[in-house]
């Protein structure tokens, strides 16, 4: 009866340490892996990287679509707050840029809907203090809980012109350092 009870607890313990290790280890490990891939392998943090134009063979996206042209900023916010910008697209084309902390939670979300003349807003590391100029330029603030994380450009380009339309416009996206 003890070696059985002493089993069941061991199991019980077990099991409720791979459940609370998954929870809050897995979501880092995840992230990890994908800004690794979003940087291209390069480890380039604070610059966008831009993907080709999807096709059945893609797969730096899980199942990407290929109505959309991506582009992603993999951040690393140790150096102080990032200005991100993302031109619109010629003719109004429709763009997304969506900033994700390092757990995988999805901290912001902009598009060119609410904003048409382009995208532009400060990310910044909660708890830390806003530079003046963050304060004086007078654009959104994102507050990242982590020091890195990603950021997605997804720009819809169903066809060839709307993709070389996209491509351009994505050139000019910017995810540096506030200075």
């Amino acid at each position: 009866m003890k070696r059985a009870l002493a089993l069941g607890l061991t199991f019980a313990g077990v099991a409720l340490a791979a459940h609370v290790g998954t929870i809050l280890v897995a979501p880092h490990a995840l992230m990890t892996l994908a800004m690794r891939k979003l940087s291209q392998g390069d480890g380039k943090v604070n610059t966008f990287q831009f993907a080709r134009r999807t096709t059945a063979q893609s797969r730096a996206i899980v199942r990407p679509s290929p109505d959309l042209a991506y582009a992603s900023c993999v951040y690393d916010l140790a150096q102080g707050p990032l200005l991100v910008s993302a031109a619109p697209t010629p003719g109004g084309g429709y763009a997304s840029i969506s900033v994700f902390a390092a757990n995988t939670d999805n901290i912001g979300v902009f598009d060119t809907i609410a904003h048409p003349q382009g995208i532009r807003f400060v990310l910044a590391r909660a708890g830390e203090p806003l530079p003046d100029k963050a304060t004086r330029l007078a654009l959104p603030v994102v507050l990242s809980p982590s020091r890195k994380g990603a950021i997605l450009d997804r720009r819809l380009a169903p066809t060839t012109e709307a993709f070389a339309l996209a491509e351009k416009a994505r050139r000019a996206d910017s995810c540096a350092p506030l200075r």
